[in-house]
């Protein structure tokens, strides 16, 4: 089977919007945390997100919005966009630059895109009060193109010209694992030679504050604490936003076109945990099945890991259990594989954390570091007997094993290594 490399990624997100600045944050355990604006008010107990900096999206018209350069849009473009689709357009424009692709690479038949977002709900809310108050045909003409789950890979399909396969995928907080699951699926099958991966979220009021109703964000309003994966202290998720693109491709493009991947995709696996529709099955077993799921389409073994780039979103229940399967899969090498929650600087992206963090991981491998796990005051007995780290470490972290999971008991685990 053709083996799968990644080429290239780009990053809008809450502690940088480039790989130069991402990786910084990433060894200097900066986070992305502010007390947020919008929920000041005293019958709102969250009081912290992790924005998107340099954009502007809270006007209600798009042309309304400030953009940074060098990016632009033209106002046909931003007229069927939410935030989302706004952030995964400037991520996959890095993405495409950084894999030094033309456009002749990126629009033909054997180029697709993959893509996640839970869609913009605060474009879909306004959609429908004006439907309701001024009558149906006042409405944008695109607003629900703008606001639906697929709104991003609508646009960037249509912006990009993508002429291979597309789909857009909605598995919570698995999604863009699942999108890029499959797309290496897509080239390891020899039916795509080059796959564009994109995660988006808006991250912003009406994307994050419903998440408080159900107990799953945290109150904490101290950004410096709030995201504290692993901790025993931790109370809830940080929501964020933003996007981050990757390009996959089939090594016989990357040997063409004479490019230096980041790292190559050696496999993936996914398991459901057939329990609850919102909360993780107490003992990880779906999570443990995708992780050895994951690990054998790969073709390698907990003792070749070096790093795990773990779910943890820092709620009380989903980090155990995530601990109960990383014992159970790691077994003997659990004191000695690095773990950490990339959450604990950038909060949870929802949709967008999948491809986000394995583009982190492919960074981490391209440079040589393991971003450590941040804000842990007193680790959770519940995490005993695993290796997470406290400090970034400089080191190749070798192979390493990205997971993601959502609701339903989705789990999607990801198997990256150097490239060679």
């Amino acid at each position: 089977m053709p083996r799968v490399f990644i080429t290239g990624i780009g990053f809008i997100t809450s502690i940088g919007n480039d790989a130069g600045a991402v990786e910084t944050s990433l060894r200097e355990l900066r986070h992305g945390m502010v007390r947020y604006a919008p929920f000041a008010a005293d019958n709102i107990p969250v009081k912290v997100i992790a924005p998107v900096r340099d954009f502007e999206t809270d006007a209600a018209e798009q042309e309304d919005w400030v953009i940074p350069a060098p990016y632009k849009l033209k106002r046909e473009q931003l007229r069927s966009m939410g935030p989302n689709a706004l952030y995964a357009t400037c991520a996959i424009e890095q993405a495409i630059a950084d894999a030094k692709l033309e456009p002749a690479d990126v629009s033909n038949e054997d180029t697709g895109l993959y893509a996640a977002s839970a869609g913009s709900p605060n474009i879909l809310v306004r959609t429908l009060n004006r439907m309701h108050q001024v009558g149906v045909m006042r409405c944008a003409p695109l607003g629900v193109v703008a606001s639906i789950a697929g709104t991003v890979q609508f646009n960037l399909v249509a912006h990009l010209k993508i002429l291979g396969a597309s789909t857009g995928f909605s598995s919570a907080c698995a999604s863009s694992s699942h999108a890029l699951g499959f797309a290496f699926d897509e080239i390891a099958l020899g039916r795509q030679k080059r796959m564009l991966v994109v995660g988006a979220e808006d991250g912003n009021f009406d994307a994050i504050l419903p998440f408080a109703s159900m107990r799953a964000l945290s109150i904490n309003p101290d950004p410096d604490t709030a995201s504290r994966p692993f901790d025993k202290g931790r109370d809830g998720f940080v929501g964020t936003g933003g996007g981050t693109g990757l390009v996959l491709e089939s090594e016989e493009e990357v040997m063409r076109r004479g490019i230096t991947p980041y790292a190559e995709v050696l496999g993936w696996g996914q398991a459901s945990d057939g329990h609850n529709v919102a909360i993780s099955h107490p003992d990880g077993l779906g999570l443990a099945s995708a992780m050895r799921r994951a690990l054998k389409s790969a073709g390698v073994t907990p003792a070749d890991l070096g790093y795990v780039n773990a779910h943890a979103t820092s709620t009380p229940i989903g980090d155990a259990s995530e601990c109960k399967a990383l014992r159970a899969v790691l077994g003997e090498h659990a004191a000695r594989v690095a773990v950490s929650s990339t959450k604990a600087l950038t909060g949870h992206g929802l949709s967008l954390a999948g491809a986000m963090e394995t583009a982190f991981c492919a960074l981490a491998i391209r440079r040589g570091f393991i971003p450590g796990s941040a804000h842990i005051a007193e680790l959770d007995p519940a995490c005993e007997g695993l290796n997470i780290l406290r400090a970034t470490q400089v080191a190749s972290p070798g192979i390493v094993l990205n997971n993601s999971s959502g609701f339903g008991g989705a789990n999607v685990c990801v198997v990256l290594r150097p490239a060679r």
